[in-house]
Parts: structure tokens; C-alpha cells; sequence
């Protein structure tokens, strides 16, 4: 019942774009790049230069930090990978984080980690490397994203800590949703990729919450988030089948065997499942009334 989360679009573009255009760029300046001096009038540059020490001793200017020329060099070679090169991103990002475990690149490096250890279906260490990200920014929107919505796909009921699992992923998703409104574009995309980015986001997120619901037994909740405009459920097919459950549970069977002849129309893996829940569910619905919605 799980849908392909680790190529094409989906998650995959999400992470890529938000994961160049999150909170970590206002951290990762480019190779040997300072940021500029807040500007301030004249005479107030000069009161904060010249403002003396308790002791009555001038207050000496801040010094610049230092560049490290190797540690530069190191992250341009690193983020300079291809996205799809995933074996090179572990080992020259894990290489990294080691030997600066102090660099102000460190989040965007554990971002991506996330990312390659999600393509690789390395699901602890996708974990680990996505919250040293958010360690240091709680506010990584394309790592909140990633690990919420991976984590009920991989649920087990059997775990005794699933629980907790799923409503950390659900902590995760609608917090990511609501930093979306309000991210700040970054100067290098543009407008139409900037969109194209956060509606990616939501989509997962929206998604990512269904199944979660679905997984706590939630059936009204994970319905109304699959069918939240914007959530791509209209043609994924694992979304529509996840919502014929949905309407199955809750005696909707009208609307589950519509739902289930939506998803067999969609060839893969689930069509021939779709179809023959759709004609369970058309036969339910002549022989039992719907209840209401």
C-alpha cells in the first residue's frame, strides 16, 4: 500500500528545491561569502564602535570570522553533487560533518543526508541525519517534510513505539504547513520554481498526514487531508486507494467503489487491487444503503 516515494516527483522534488531554498541558505553562505553589516545610521555606527567597557577601556571591534579555505572547498565539492548521485552525497556529507563538526554548513549537509538516505530506503539513518538538521534549525521545512511523511509509509503496528512515531511525524507535517505561507524566497529562483516548491510540500505534507491518520484508525481526519485541494490525491493512486479504505470503513461504499475505480484506472501495482475492491464496493453499496456522510 505504499506509494513510490523515493523517485520522480513527489518527495523527491520537494527535497531537492526546498533543500536549496530552506532556512539552511540564510545559515550557508556561499564559499568565501560574508554576509553584509546591518545598516545603520552614521552616528549610531559610531556610538556602537566607540561604546566603552564597564572598565572604562575602549571595546575592541568584532573580528570577522575566519574562512577555512579546505572547509570552503569541501562543501562547494559536496554541493556541487548531483542530486540522483546519492553514494557520493553520503560519503562526502558524512566526510564532512566529521571533520567540521562546527561548520555553519552543517544543516544543509544533514539535509541532504536525509534525502540520500531516503532514496537509499535507509530509513535509521535517514532519521538521524534529519534530526541533526533540525537540531540545529527547527524550522528545515524540506526536513520536517521528508521525515514526517516517510515515517507512517514504514509504520509497523507490531513496533511498541509506533505510536510515538506517528504523532511525531504528525507534529512534523502540520508544522511544516505552517511555516509555508510565510517562507521567505530566496533571490536565486524564481517566483514560478518558489511555487512550484512549496506547493510540492504541501502536497506531501497533506499526504504524509492522511496515511497517518489512516494508520491511528482517524478515517474522517485522513479523508478530509487526502481531499484538502492541493494533496494530488485526484490522481495518486495510493492516496485514492488509502481514501477508498477510508470511505469502506466509515460505510460510504458509494463513494469508496468511485474512489477504487479512480485508483484502477491508474495502471501500477494497485490497479488490479483497485478494481476488485471497486466491484466489492459497488455490489456493498446495492445491498446496503450508505450511511450518511
Amino acid at each position: 500500500m505504499m506509494r513510490n516515494i523515493f523517485s520522480g516527483v513527489g518527495i523527491s522534488f520537494c527535497a531537492l528545491m526546498l533543500g536549496l531554498i530552506g532556512a539552511s541558505a540564510a545559515r550557508a553562505q556561499s564559499p568565501g561569502q560574508q554576509p553584509p553589516p546591518a545598516q545603520q545610521p552614521p552616528a549610531q555606527q559610531q556610538t556602537n564602535q566607540q561604546k566603552p567597557a564597564p572598565n572604562g577601556t575602549q571595546t575592541p571591534p568584532a573580528e570577522a570570522p575566519k574562512v577555512n579555505p579546505q572547509e570552503e572547498a569541501d562543501y562547494k565539492a559536496f554541493n556541487a553533487l548531483k542530486a540522483d548521485d546519492t553514494a557520493n552525497q553520503i560519503k562526502l556529507g558524512e566526510d564532512f560533518v566529521q571533520k567540521y563538526p562546527e561548520s555553519k554548513y552543517d544543516e544543509s549537509v544533514y539535509a541532504k543526508l536525509t534525502q540520500a538516505y531516503a532514496t537509499k530506503q535507509d530509513i535509521p539513518k535517514m532519521n538521524a541525519a534529519g534530526e541533526k538538521a533540525l537540531a540545529i534549525n527547527p524550522d528545515d521545512v524540506s526536513v520536517l517534510v521528508q521525515l514526517g511523511f516517510v515515517a507512517p509509509h514504514f509504520s509497523d503496528p507490531n513496533d511498541m513505539d509506533a505510536e510515538r512515531k506517528l504523532q511525531k511525524a504528525e507534529q512534523e507535517l502540520k508544522h511544516a504547513l505552517e511555516l509555508l505561507p510565510t517562507m521567505p524566497k530566496p533571490a536565486t529562483i524564481t517566483d514560478d520554481d518558489f511555487a512550484k516548491a512549496k506547493a510540492a510540500a504541501a502536497e506531501e505534507a497533506h499526504s504524509g498526514l492522511g496515511l497517518v491518520y489512516f494508520r491511528e484508525g482517524k478515517f474522517e481526519e485522513s479523508l478530509a487531508e487526502f481531499k484538502t485541494p492541493g494533496a494530488g490525491s485526484d490522481v495518486d493512486p495510493t492516496n485514492l486507494y488509502v481514501m477508498g479504505i477510508d470511505l469502506q470503513q466509515l460505510k460510504r461504499f458509494g463513494e469508496a467503489a468511485d474512489t477504487y475505480s479512480k485508483c484502477a484506472a491508474t495502471s501500477g501495482p494497485l490497479q488490479s487491487r483497485c478494481k476488485q475492491r471497486a466491484d466489492q464496493m459497488k455490489q456493498q453499496a446495492a445491498s446496503q444503503p450508505a450511511a450518511k456522510p
